[in-house]
This record gives structure tokens, C-alpha cells and sequence, in this order.
């Protein structure tokens, strides 16, 4: 390594975040610039350990010491070769990652964790600034077609390893714009759809093909598909929302959170909203049920509307700030953690059961019966008595997970086996039907962008050794550099 005690030497640093009160005047996003020469000092904090966990803590095996070293000696050609060789979106990661890696970083048994995934964004925009990220068309055609359903990440990754292995490639998408999830469920203060664009527009001078607003069982079929392309890979997320059953959850004002970001980010896009469609919090009291991602989204996007009041709340208890002995490292700390959404303003509370939405006389929700509960373990808890409130709630967002994806339209003309949560069983990510295949959260369930990267990736391999006999395109156990 460049410096080998650069961990003794420099402390963890970001770059600063503008100020919650102006910065949710707009979508943009919320970092300011961060001089390349601390991001070097930052990568310089890598260990070089003789046993990289923080490889294993990336779903994409991503080889991190290695790209830390080239950035820290300022050798940014080969940062991005390192990079692009595992991670074909790393502009997408290291912007709305968790950071998987992070948490397995050797430094973070005693000391804050290295900024990989900073790192791994000033690597991605470092490459588009200096020209390294161009259209690479493959030199020749295999001759055979897929077809990809969904073009969020997975379908995305998928796409650009399979038209790299010199396949025709078609992505379907029943939307008017690629990008799934990062498109419509990420807010733009946290991905910028810029980026997006940019991508797509590489993908499409490699040879790859969009063909938009086309929704299986309504403008086509998975038959027609099937019978028209030597292969097809379904990449449709995992995206049935879990209901929250409760009595009044019919009123008007409660909405999935999906729902409520895709509008916002097509409003921010420029579309034009109908008003009988239209979901505002504009000085309204908020509740947000659920405390993940999505729901902090919720709490982010709330702001920017000019909500009145926000809540966010759990029915589990406030987790510690710090690991307990059952979550030691290198596993996922399962500890507080508090996003750039909550600091913009909103009343985060655990420890509550929900009970049943109040109505007005319009039939608009206007508040929400909650119970506090005392825990007597992970699993059993009781109401506790006299703890019965009614919370003002004049829009609720449900932000409590999917149940699997929305795979009817398919099972028409298949017989699809799916595991006991209703995702896609696959051997070798194909389907039991021959030819099919899957990736992403449609067969793993709700889980990361990495994850669904990640997947498409092996999937298109898979897709490549079915088609082909053999395949040349890396995988997890087999990398191969190969910049993007």
C-alpha cells in the first residue's frame, strides 16, 4: 500500500452536506464538492489486511483495497479498471449504497470505518471527467436474442454484461423511462437522474435496445417473448406492497410509499401531475409506518412539500447506538442510524402498535389510534395500559416492505414455481421453465441495489453458459479487469 499508516495518520471525513433548512428547497443532491486531494487521504486510511473482509461484505466482491491504493497514488485509469471490473454502476452505488463494506471493514472494530463507498463515487465521476467511460460495442455478434423484462439494476447490469458477451439485447420496461427503482423510487436528493441518463445513453451506443412502455399481459405477452428470443430474463422487482390491515386503512390520504415517491419524482422530472392524482403533504400532519429506507425517503420527500408536521414511526424499540454481543463484527451493526432525511425535521417513535385510522366526515383520514407496547423479548410484546392515543395523521404513507413481485400476467401461459414468499424459484438463475431466467428481487425478494447489480450479473453469465457452452464473462469467483 501507498501509506501504510495513513489509518494512524488521518481521521474519517465526508464531504459536508448543505444546510438541512436551505437544502430542502430543492431536489438536488445534499453534498457539497470534496477536494480530490482528501479523498486520496481517505483512501490512504486502507489497511491493506491480510484478510480484505470488507470483500465479502460487498454483494459484488468488489476489490476494494486494491482501487483504494491506485486512488491514493492518484492513479485513477487504474481505480476505474479495478472498479468497472466487478461493478458495472458504481455512479449508482456509491451514492445510495449502505455501504455493506463499510461495516466489514477491519478498521471498524475500533475505529470509524474506511469512506469506501466516497471513495467508490469519486472513482465513477472521476472516470466519466477524464473520458475513461465510453461506448465499447462488442466487436461481434453471437447471433442470439434476449430479452429483458425491467430495467432497473438488475435488468440493467444484466443487459450490459450480455451485450459485452456480443448478444442482441432488449429491454422491455413498462414505464416511459429506464431505471426502475432508481428512476421512480429513489428520490433525486439522493440519486439525481441525471445519472441515470448518462448511463443509458452509453448502453444504448453499445447496441442495446429500450423498447418502453410495454407491460407484459397488456401490450405483450411472456409467450410471444419466449418464442421470439433464445432467451429472456425477468428482472421485475419485487414490488406488491405489504398492507398494513388495520380498520379505516381504505380512507383517503393513505398511500403506499411507493406511490407517493414515483409521483415526486416524475413532478421533479417536469410532469405534470392531474390534481385528482396528486399526493401533497403541503401543511398537512404527516405519518410515516415503517423506519427503513423507504420510509426515511417518505420523511425527505415530506419536507421538501412543506409539511406540517412529520412522524415516523416503529413498532420495535430504539435500537442502541452501539453493537451488542450478538452482533458483533463483521456483521451488519444493527444499530441506530439516523439519514440526512431525518435531520431535514421529523419526530422519529418506536415502541408502538398501530391500531386503526380515524375519519373525518369527507371520508379523509385525520388521525391514528396507536397503543404504546412493552417488550418482553424479540418476539412477544403487550400493550401497556393507559397508553392509548390518537396521533393527528392527515396523510399516511405505509412504508413497511413488499410481499413479492407482481408476476401474474406471467403465470398465463407458465406454470412458474415460486418459493413460500412468492418469489421466482430458480437452479442457475433459470426458471423451471427452460429458457427463463430471473434476477434480482424478483427471485431474492426486497434487498439492495448492490444485491440486484450483483444478480444480474451472475444471471447474465448463466444466460451466457446456456446459450453459448461457456461464457468469458467474470463472475464473482471468476474476475477478470476489464474496464467498462
Amino acid at each position: 500500500m501507498g501509506k501504510a499508516d495513513g489509518f494512524l495518520i488521518y481521521d474519517r471525513e465526508l464531504p459536508k452536506t448543505r444546510d438541512p433548512k436551505e437544502r430542502i428547497n430543492d431536489s438536488n443532491e445534499i453534498y457539497t464538492p470534496f477536494p480530490e486531494e482528501k479523498t486520496k487521504e481517505q483512501a490512504a486510511r486502507c489497511m491493506d489486511c491480510g484478510v480484505p473482509f470488507c470483500h465479502n461484505g460487498c454483494p459484488l466482491g468488489n476489490l476494494i483495497p486494491d482501487f483504494n491504493d491506485a486512488v491514493y497514488e492518484g492513479e485513477w485509469e487504474r481505480a476505474a479498471q479495478i472498479l468497472y471490473s466487478t461493478n458495472n454502476f458504481p455512479e449508482f452505488t456509491g451514492r445510495i449504497c449502505p455501504a455493506p463494506c463499510e461495516s466489514s471493514c477491519v478498521l471498524s472494530i475500533n475505529k470509524p470505518a474506511v469512506t469506501i463507498e466516497h471513495i467508490e463515487k469519486s472513482i465513477a465521476e472521476k472516470s466519466f471527467e477524464l473520458g475513461l467511460v465510453k461506448p465499447k460495442p462488442p466487436k461481434k455478434r453471437t447471433g442470439k436474442r434476449v430479452a429483458i423484462v425491467g430495467s432497473g439494476p438488475a435488468g440493467l447490469a444484466a443487459a450490459a454484461q450480455l451485450n459485452k458477451a456480443g448478444h442482441e439485447v432488449v429491454v422491455y420496461e413498462k414505464d416511459d423511462k429506464a431505471g426502475g427503482l432508481l428512476r421512480y423510487g429513489i428520490p433525486d436528493f439522493k440519486l439525481e437522474k441525471w445519472t441515470i441518463d448518462r448511463r443509458l445513453a452509453i448502453m444504448e451506443q453499445e447496441g442495446i435496445r429500450f423498447k418502453y412502455n410495454v407491460e407484459i399481459g397488456r401490450d405483450t405477452t411472456l409467450k410471444k417473448l419466449h418464442k421470439k428470443y433464445d432467451a429472456v430474463l425477468l428482472c421485475i422487482g419485487s414490488s406488491k406492497p405489504r398492507s398494513l390491515t388495520i380498520p379505516g386503512n381504505h380512507l383517503k390520504g393513505i398511500h403506499f410509499a411507493m406511490d407517493f415517491l414515483t409521483l415526486q419524482n416524475r413532478k421533479v422530472a417536469g410532469e405534470v401531475i392531474p390534481a385528482e392524482d396528486d399526493i401533497d403533504t403541503k401543511d398537512k400532519h404527516v405519518i410515516v409506518i415503517g423506519g427503513g429506507d423507504t420510509g426515511s425517503d417518505c420523511v425527505g420527500t415530506a419536507n421538501r412539500q412543506g409539511a406540517k408536521s412529520i412522524t415516523q414511526l416503529q413498532y420495535r424499540l430504539m435500537p442502541s447506538g452501539h453493537r451488542s454481543h450478538v452482533n458483533p463484527w463483521p456483521e451488519a451493526p444493527m444499530i441506530l442510524t439516523t439519514s440526512s432525511s431525518h435531520e431535514e425535521g421529523c419526530e422519529r417513535s418506536w415502541g408502538w402498535l398501530n391500531k386503526e385510522f380515524i375519519a373525518d366526515e369527507n371520508g379523509y383520514v385525520k388521525g391514528l389510534k396507536v397503543v404504546e407496547l412493552e417488550w418482553k423479548n424479540q418476539r412477544e410484546y403487550t400493550e401497556k395500559p393507559d397508553s392509548e392515543r390518537i396521533l393527528p395523521c392527515e396523510r399516511a404513507f405505509i412504508a413497511i416492505g413488499y410481499e413479492r413481485p407482481v408476476h401474474d400476467a406471467f403465470q398465463v401461459n407458465f406454470d412458474f414455481e415460486f418459493d413460500n414468499r412468492g418469489n421466482f424459484k430458480l437452479q442457475e438463475w433459470q426458471t423451471n421453465v427452460a429458457g427463463i431466467f430471473s434476477a434480482g428481487d424478483s427471485f431474492r425478494g426486497q434487498s439492495l441495489v448492490v444485491w440486484a447489480i450483483s444478480d444480474g450479473r451472475e444471471a447474465a453469465r448463466a444466460i451466457d453458459i446456456y446459450l453459448m457452452g461457456s461464457s468469458e464473462l467474470p463472475s464473482k469467483d471468476l474476475s477478470k479487469l476489464q474496464l467498462a
